[in-house]
């Protein structure tokens, strides 16, 4: 077998064991548009600078664009909320595993 048809038979498992769970359980496990919004707001930031005297201003021009993503400071609130449908999926789907560890 190719090595390619090998990669794609690897990841068609990988995806039918995902969608094997509740939708709120996957949208927490696949997170890519999160990350992808965060790289995308870091590279916006990095090329309006476009160079930087030194590493130090680099990792400085990072952080002001990852503090910018949430200015009013309610990220927490927001990511929590999306946690406590995912939390009760995922102790449905586990059989109460879960709420037993937190005892």
């Amino acid at each position: 077998m190719p090595r390619h048809r090998r990669a794609l038979a690897a990841a068609n498992i990988r995806i039918a064991r995902t969608l094997r769970f509740d939708t709120e359980i996957r949208r927490i496990v696949c997170t890519t548009n999160a990350i992808e919004s965060v790289n995308a707001r870091i590279r916006r930031a990095v090329k309006a600078r476009g160079h930087f005297p030194n590493e130090t201003a680099a990792l400085k021009c990072v952080y002001m664009a990852i503090m910018s993503l949430d200015p009013i400071g309610r990220g927490q609130a927001r990511w929590t909320m999306r946690w406590k449908t995912a939390l009760n999926a995922f102790d449905i789907t586990f059989d109460g595993r879960l709420s037993a560890a937190r005892q």
